[in-house]
């Protein structure tokens, strides 16, 4: 089997190939580039793999002209740049010691050592300059399959690195389709929830962000709630409204929005728990906030702007089980566009500091509850 994208012909990359084949040693592209590129799914970073040790690839990229920086040179990987290209590559590995959360690691020149350290079968995959593709541990059945399965004893791949057990149900909801989860990695993953309590939150809030980015996580995410993961990284949260939203989603053609979906899940402390960032925190409490409210549709508009009414009317309708109403989108993306007609000038000097400002809250209250329909002078005539 051979990959064919035009990238794999660029010249950049054909720079890379060549530096290291002058050199004797040889260099493959690994991991999800050669998965995407084989399920006909967008590629991005392409990250490699080689036999040459990272002093040998200083040494070649030097002789190719190439400019390298040692990015990571104590675990064998060093950024080689060919026409103001980057690409991280990285000296085949085997696993000397692992806690759970990092590894010490040893160079190797076997690549089948190298395969046998990634996490899944559909990951340890390798393509050669030509775009001949090398499968050491027969991962490629499981790849057509869209199959995700840990590579060879799934709870010695989790104990590796207690991330996986996410990744796992990550994977699913990206690769893995319809399908049913595969069984021996769940059970594997039941058996070592207490590993997730040792991750850092950082890593739960990336790893969680992602899955919830997928197309539908919804299988996923339900089979995460009933190995109990959920439980373990986002407690008091439930699945059942995620379903739900994914469909009106796609009724309403927006994006796969995390931050939203993050909503519809519910749960305790997930700033910190998933460590969001400032921006997300804040658009999630909005959200939260919104969905539980009774703010007509208009109203949301106004107070939150299109998006975030949109968003919250999505995640109002999942919650109650209920078909979107098209009606409360269009009020609430007109309610957007308005603008309060009554200024504070309007009220000088017969109203100052507080008084004020509470007159001109109270009458936009009455402003947004009359749906935008009272005029400036008909709201300064209640005000006088």
């Amino acid at each position: 089997m051979k990959i064919e994208a035009p990238w794999l012909t660029a010249a950049p990359l054909r720079a890379i190939f060549a530096a290291f084949e002058a050199a004797g040693h040889r260099v493959w592209l690994v991991g999800g580039a050669v998965r995407n590129a084989l399920l006909n799914e967008p590629v991005g970073d392409l990250d490699l793999a080689t036999d040459a040790e990272p002093d040998a690839m200083l040494t070649l990229a030097e002789a190719a002209g190439l400019k390298a920086v040692p990015t990571g040179i104590e675990h064998g990987t060093v950024t080689l740049i060919a026409e103001g290209t980057p690409f991280e590559i990285t000296t085949f590995r085997r696993d000397v010691e692992t806690d759970g959360r990092h590894a010490i690691v040893a160079f190797t020149d076997d690549m089948t050592e190298d395969a046998r350290r990634r996490d899944f079968t559909m990951n340890a995959l390798y393509a050669a300059a030509d775009g001949e593709v090398i499968d050491p541990l027969g991962g490629l059945p499981d790849l057509m399959a869209r199959r995700v399965r840990f590579i060879e004893d799934a709870g010695t791949r989790i104990r590796e690195d207690y991330l996986r057990s996410l990744r796992f149900f990550r994977f699913h909801a990206q690769y893995g389709g319809q399908r049913g989860i595969d069984p021996e990695g769940l059970a594997a993953v039941v058996e070592n929830l207490d590993g997730l309590e040792t991750l850092a939150r950082e890593r739960v809030g990336g790893e969680m962000l992602r899955l919830l980015a997928a197309p539908d996580p919804a299988l996923a995410m339900a089979a995460m709630a009933q190995s109990g993961a959920l439980a373990r990284v986002l407690p008091g949260s439930d699945p059942a409204a995620l379903a739900p939203l994914v469909h009106l989603e796609g009724e309403a053609h927006v994006s796969h929005d995390p931050i939203r979906r993050l909503a519809a899940l519910g749960g305790e402390d997930l700033r910190d728990r998933l460590r969001l960032s400032r921006v997300d925190a804040a658009r999630l409490e909005t959200l939260r906030e919104g969905a539980g409210r009774i703010e007509r549709p208009g109203a949301l508009g106004y107070l939150h702007g299109a998006e975030a009414a949109r968003d919250i009317l999505l995640l109002r309708s999942a919650l109650l089980q209920q078909p979107l109403d098209a009606g409360a989108l269009a009020a609430a993306a007109r309610g957007a566009r308005q603008v309060f007609p009554v200024a504070a000038a309007d009220l000088m000097p017969a109203l100052q500091g507080a008084a004020l400002g509470a007159r001109l809250k109270a009458l936009e209250a009455r402003w947004i509850a009359s749906d935008f329909a009272l005029s400036r002078e008909e709201l300064l005539e209640e005000g006088a």
